[in-house]
């Protein structure tokens, strides 16, 4: 067995040293130990997590080869397909794992508790008399120091009931025999133990490692960490591959030397018996050979002329143009790499497989992660840079209309706001970046930052890629309907209907759920449920609504269709479901705003030009974004200073005609500064609600041609 392992551990060893030999990189040392504990899955089997970590975890060598493979199978696998394969670690000592939660929150977010009891059993012996036999211990716990701890306790008579303790372990296992007193409760004495002993642990795990070249190590959830190592064994496998490739076409480019050889041997002995010093020279003329060539022609010795070593020969050239062809193949084809991959696994599973040696016992009444977790109302804010943070709503007072606002959030030097939101902290929030693609995360599972905090960075919660920027957020709970879907509007104006079936299993380096043109962005995602009508709006004050079943539901690469045709310059800020009896509510840069009825914007047909949303003035400023309300919610207002005011809906004036001025929603405390952002709040009830009368300054309407969005 050791052997086998040693062999594993020198082709690892092997390979990494190739590519990086081939790659001319210095960075040998550090994906030479990576490659040695990769190919034996070490990370997860072993325990070997843990650089600077405070506890790693073993688990069962066949469930871990299982849970790679059911990744390589099904790349959208969830974590609940995962444990089906992974129940748990499982320790070299045995032992037994009370409950599941603290695994299931250890593998959903690589931190987790789980309790770890020994192993017993109740004998009986002498008169009525009965015994504790322990015969399996928790992970870690050294033998002799429990029993002495035992022993201690039991004479300074914090454990009665006890009337001797004795080792009575030997080569066929562990057996620590507990004799009890006459009168004792065994069952009372043994929950005493598992209290105040070792018999009974909390086993930490937290699962950290550095990952992507990264000098900060990074906490990894069980799905990151089956797809760093698989990533990083088909990176290995690839790099083999290169130089197996390499060393066959050296050794068919000289057999192809010897075969011409072979082919003039005459004229190759006269070439040579006539050449002075220059034989080599007049060889590499006469033939076209190279260097490497005709120098293996001068070394081929008179044995080598016979028939039989130069079948031989072409037998030997023939198999190397099959491996060529082969690795060549390896290299061109990803399915093959990870089929490869599997096979490898597969191979170290029927090898090594094992039983279980950890039982896992469920709890009655066990609490879910999500249970210990307040479900709350927060808002989510996002900075241009990629900051995000979570703050309960009630940090946030309500204000009247034309209020100054309060500090938000302390931004960095040149850094913005440009994405706020209530949602629960139970809700699904999906990150879609600029490149296309979407991530998943639990509400509770964003940093909470108080309200001027700067908050985290993106890429310590999300696996986004080198250059990838989050462009926007949407929070929603999985509720088990079925047709619901998500319009995606881009800033160039372009629309695609998605079903959210198609994100049911996101995997945490994310999936593409949009193909969009070089230079465009997606600006909003919209959820729906087949009926909606889509109101689309411009920075230049146009919109359009149109029907949502007007786009086609549609793949998760593909492009979509044109939603409004833009004039030069304008560009979409937004987007929103036009829901009747409720209102459009637009906001300008400088602070303005206003409500309209959703009936005042008829229905175009997707792509046109639209019709006026807003009538835009230098005092106004272009448009921000545009929300649907219904009057009972309140605006949270952002700046690009990082000032957040927070106003009722209802103060804003509501007003039958689109294209007007609106009124003063926000004051600004610095010149310059701007609006920049705006979401929802359910209402907050506050004395700081002033009954201030509404200003309002409109401006007869123009006539336009056309539709857009909200």
């Amino acid at each position: 067995m050791f052997s086998f392992i040693f062999s594993l551990l020198i082709g690892a060893l092997a390979g990494s040293i190739a590519g990086r030999i081939m790659g001319s990189e210095t960075s040998a040392l550090r994906n030479i130990v990576l490659g040695i504990l990769g190919s034996f899955v070490g990370e997860f089997v072993f325990g070997l997590f843990g650089i600077y970590a405070t506890g790693s975890i073993t688990s069962f060598i066949i469930s871990v080869i299982g849970a790679c493979i059911c990744v390589l199978d099904d790349p959208n696998a969830s974590l609940s397909d995962l444990m089906e394969h992974i129940k748990g670690p499982d320790f070299p000592t045995k032992g037994i794992i009370m409950g599941r939660s603290g695994i299931r929150a250890a593998y959903a977010t690589g931190r987790g508790r789980i309790v770890v009891r020994a192993r017993h059993e109740f004998e009986e012996f002498g008169h009525d008399r009965t015994r504790i036999v322990i015969t399996e211990l928790p992970y870690q716990v050294n033998k002799r120091m429990l029993i002495k701890s035992m022993a201690d306790q039991v004479e300074d008579k914090r454990l009665e009931g006890i009337s001797n303790i004795q080792d009575e372990s030997d080569r066929n296992g562990m057996r620590i025999v507990i004799d009890l007193k006459r009168d004792a409760n065994p069952q009372v004495v043994l929950n005493r133990l598992f209290a105040q002993t070792q018999l009974q642990t909390t086993f930490a795990i937290n699962m950290l490692a550095l990952v992507e070249n990264q000098r900060q190590p990074k906490i990894l959830s069980l799905r990151h960490i089956i797809d760093e190592y698989l990533k990083f064994q088909e990176e290995i496998i690839i790099r083999r591959t290169r130089f197996d490739l390499k060393k066959a076409q050296e050794r068919a480019h000289l057999l192809e030397g010897l075969l011409i050889a072979q082919d003039n041997i005459d004229e190759v002995i006269k070439i040579i018996r006539t050449s002075y010093d220059n034989a080599k020279e007049n060889l590499m003329s006469r033939f076209g050979l190279d260097d490497i060539q005709a120098q293996a022609i001068l070394d081929m010795r008179l044995k080598a002329l016979q028939g039989l070593d130069r079948e031989k020969l072409e037998g030997e050239y023939k198999e190397l143009e099959e491996r060529i062809a082969y690795f060549n193949r390896v290299l061109s084809d990803e399915s093959l790499v990870r089929q490869i991959l599997k096979e490898e696994l597969t191979a170290i599973a029927e090898k090594f497989g094992d039983d279980r040696k950890t039982e896992i016992q469920d709890v009655e009444d066990e609490i879910d992660i999500e249970d210990l977790i307040e479900e709350e109302q927060c808002v989510f804010t996002l900075t241009e840079a990629g900051y995000i943070k979570r703050t309960p709503v009630s940090e946030y007072t309500a204000q009247s209309k034309g209020g100054m606002g309060k500090k938000g959030i302390t931004t960095r030097e040149e850094d913005t706001v440009v994405d706020v939101f209530t949602a629960s902290t139970h809700d699904h929030i999906l990150f879609f970046t600029d490149t296309g693609k979407v991530y998943r995360k639990k509400g509770y599972q964003i940093p909470e930052s108080g309200k001027t905090a700067k908050g985290t960075n993106l890429i310590n919660i999300l696996q986004i890629e080198q250059g990838e920027r989050v462009q926007a957020m949407l929070h929603y709970r999985e509720t088990g309907e079925e047709q619901l879907y998500l319009m995606m509007v881009t800033r160039n104006g372009t629309v695609k209907r998605l079903p959210v079936e198609a994100l049911k299993n996101l995997r945490n380096n994310g999936i593409r759920a949009l193909t969009m043109d070089e230079g465009d962005q997606l600006v909003s995602v919209r959820e729906t449920d087949g009926s909606q009508k889509i109101l689309i709006a411009t920075h230049d004050g146009m919109a359009v609504v149109f029907d949502e079943n007007d786009v086609r539901p549609m793949g998760r690469s593909a492009m979509g269709v044109r939603g409004i045709r833009l004039r030069e310059g304008d560009y979409v800020v937004g987007a929103a479901r036009a829901r009747e009896g409720k209102s459009v509510l637009t906001i300008t840069e400088k602070g303005y705003g206003k409500r309209t009825p959703v009936e005042e914007y008829r229905i175009t047909n997707r792509g046109g030009l639209g019709i006026k949303n807003y009538q835009i003035t230098d005092k106004t400023g272009k448009i921000v974004g545009v929300k649907v309300v219904d009057g009972t919610e309140d605006l949270l207002l952002m700046t690009q200073s990082g000032i957040l005011i927070r106003t009722p809906v209802e103060n804003i004036k509501e007003t039958a005609n689109r294209a007007t001025q609106g009124v003063i929603v926000m004051r600004f405390k610095e010149e310059g500064d701007q609006v920049i952002s705006m979401a929802l709040a359910e209402h907050e009830d506050t004395e700081d609600v002033s009954a201030e009368a509404e200003i309002s300054t409109e401006i007869s309407a123009n006539e336009e041609n056309s539709t857009t969005e909200t």
